[in-house]
């Protein structure tokens, strides 16, 4: 699946997805984490990490 597919299905901008991608994001909406997962078919851990210091 491309980032312009995932973003369509998701809802959201592909630049707000890259964001989210590239571990630039300072914060992530749960309806939009929500719906990504259910895009996926996986679980929010399956996509977030906790960084040391961060």
């Amino acid at each position: 699946m491309t980032l312009v597919e995932l973003a369509d299905r998701v809802g959201v901008t592909v630049v707000n997805l890259s964001v989210l991608k590239n571990g630039r994001a300072r914060a992530v909406r749960f309806s939009t984490l929500t719906r990504i997962c259910q895009v996926l078919g996986c679980q929010p851990g399956d996509l977030l990490s906790v960084r040391p210091g961060g």
